[in-house]
């Protein structure tokens, strides 16, 4: 794994993530997690780059993915499943409206791809 590659597909993941997370939970589907006063835009940002590290790392040391496209849908699967896991824990312990549940799933596909996508592009040109 080169350690370049993987920091600088981490970077540019997790500012995507943070672009499309604000964009989809921030401007279109506030309700999906409604702002409060507890809100903390700093570790929603280091949970961002957390995500984009752990994607910039699969591509870079195990999978070797490099193309936008190849990136874009390993991303939207990673996202998928990303998603199902989290609204099923929070479904586990929370009261929350069940459409949410679908549509939060597909907003964490689609940021998924966008991540994804965005990592193998810089990944690829950095190759």
């Amino acid at each position: 794994m080169n350690l370049k590659n993987f920091i600088i597909g981490g970077i540019v993941g997790g500012i995507v993530d943070f672009l499309l997370g604000w964009v989809f939970y921030g401007m279109l589907f506030t309700d999906i997690y409604p702002q409060n006063e507890n809100t903390k835009l700093e570790f929603i940002f280091l949970g961002c780059m957390t995500f984009g590290f752990f994607i910039s790392l699969i591509f870079t040391k195990w999978a070797g993915i490099t193309n936008l496209v190849t990136g874009l849908k390993a991303g939207a699967l990673i996202g998928l499943f990303y998603g199902l896991s989290m609204n099923f824990f929070m479904y586990s312990s929370q009261v929350v409206d069940y459409k949410l549940l679908g549509l939060d799933t597909i907003v964490n596909l689609v940021m998924g791809a966008g991540v994804g996508a965005a990592v193998a592009f810089v990944l690829g040109k950095m190759k």
